[in-house]
């Protein structure tokens, strides 16, 4: 048996009993209960009333407050009472627990009639169209009511993958009213609890992360793009945007790729014989991952001087280990002091594959060393210094010692 809230005064009043069974109700324990089928035993909850002695020191509040009890409706709470007394007053009956004897007086006491009937409605429904999320259902009311109004969608969405969905379609293909892609992302916690229940084994990737919707469900990504130029006269096409996957499967004839970060540096990149210029726009490697003719072409990455430049560099070459890098280097960053920026949020990444001059000075560059989260961006460096470089990876450079 539990103890309702107490009043200002210490005692239990039908609003401080009120408070406590809607603690209780925002729990959910109640609706899962009601929807399992789980007969109910009469509920009773302690009321905390006054004590002997204070009868006649405080007659005229204990009178107020049992006729506050008094005024409760006997058809929703029945009250139980109790003797105490003294020798002053002699012996009173008090109340001394509050009992709710069904469901029905619960719900009415409490008011959420249209609740119960909304999630009621949410069981039916699970139990006729998708049993196995039933328990599930039944089991997170809360979450249910929360989703109201969206619930009929939620519901459309797990029903129409499950009979509909097919590996390698869109999101953008779910034909459900009101579910689109942006509902999809919002809604993506509770798709995922229904349809890891939902849906067979073999259509759940479970090496993906929940976060990771499409993935896990067996849904066509957004292809990721590579935007490449070549850097010498030839006829037809001179820059091109093309699906990763499809220029894995048709590489272009360069024997020498250089990627860069920046868009007008890719634009304006010196012309190089049988060569291309991929613009990497800081998310390229995910796409140049996929590219494993890579493996067989002169590869030159240049970004910014930076933590997150380093982080990209050691990430490509980890796939590409004969990855050479190109004014990523302490004499660059010196000559260009005047041209230094602020880095917004330096990376904390495994740098593994630099090299031990570049491991040098991204150790110099996190520690602050050279100054505050110092960045040179590569659209900073003089464009001679670019010619120069352009020349000397042609002529090809020194080996390289990995560490670590």
């Amino acid at each position: 048996m539990a103890t309702a809230t107490a009043g200002s005064a210490g005692w239990t009043t039908p609003t401080g009993l009120l408070a406590t069974l809607r603690r209780r109700w925002a729990t959910g324990v109640y609706l899962t209960m009601f929807a399992s089928g789980q007969p109910w035993e009469p509920l009773g909850i302690g009321l905390r009333g006054p004590a002997a002695g204070e009868l006649a020191a405080s007659f005229g509040a204990v009178q107020a407050w049992a006729r506050g009890w008094e005024r409760v409706d006997s058809r929703l709470v029945r009250v139980e009472h109790k003797r105490i007394g003294g020798r002053v007053i002699g012996t009173n009956s008090l109340p001394c627990r509050a009992w709710i004897d069904g469901y029905d007086q619960l719900w009415q006491l409490l008011g959420v009639q249209p609740d119960v009937r909304g999630f009621s409605a949410a069981v039916d429904q699970a139990k006729a169209e998708l049993p196995a999320l039933a328990d599930w259902v039944i089991a997170h009311p809360v979450k249910v009511l929360s989703l109201a109004h969206d619930w009929d969608m939620i519901i459309g969405a797990v029903r129409w993958i499950d009979l509909h969905g097919r590996p390698g379609s869109y999101l953008r293909q779910i034909d459900v009213p009101g579910v689109d892609t942006k509902f999809i992302e919002r809604h993506r916690g509770i798709l995922t609890d229904l349809l890891d229940l939902q849906l067979a084994p073999d259509r759940i990737d479970a090496a993906a992360p929940r976060s990771d919707f499409a993935a896990r469900y067996r849904f066509r990504k957004k292809p990721g793009y590579v935007r490449f130029r070549y850097l010498a006269p030839r006829d037809g096409f001179c820059e091109l945007t093309v699906r990763a996957e499809e220029l894995a499967a048709a590489p272009p004839a360069a024997c020498l790729v250089y990627v860069v970060e920046n868009e007008i540096t890719y634009l304006a990149f010196p012309p190089v014989p049988d060569a291309i210029v991929i613009f990497g726009g800081g998310y390229a490697v995910s796409a140049l991952e996929q590219l494993p003719w890579l493996a067989g072409r002169g590869l030159v990455y240049w970004g910014d001087i930076d933590t997150h430049g380093f982080s990209i560099l050691s990430r490509l070459r980890r796939r590409f280990p004969h990855t050479r890098s190109m004014l990523m280097d302490r004499a660059t960053l010196l000559a260009h002091q005047g041209q230094w920026v602020t880095e917004p949020s330096p990376a904390s990444a495994d740098v593994g594959c630099l090299d031990a001059a570049e491991a040098d000075l991204y150790r110099d560059l996190a520690a602050h060393l050279l100054g505050r989260s110092v960045r040179l961006e590569q659209e900073r460096v003089r464009f001679s210094a670019i010619e120069a470089a352009v020349a000397d990876q042609r002529d090809g450079p020194a080996p390289r010692v990995i560490i670590g």
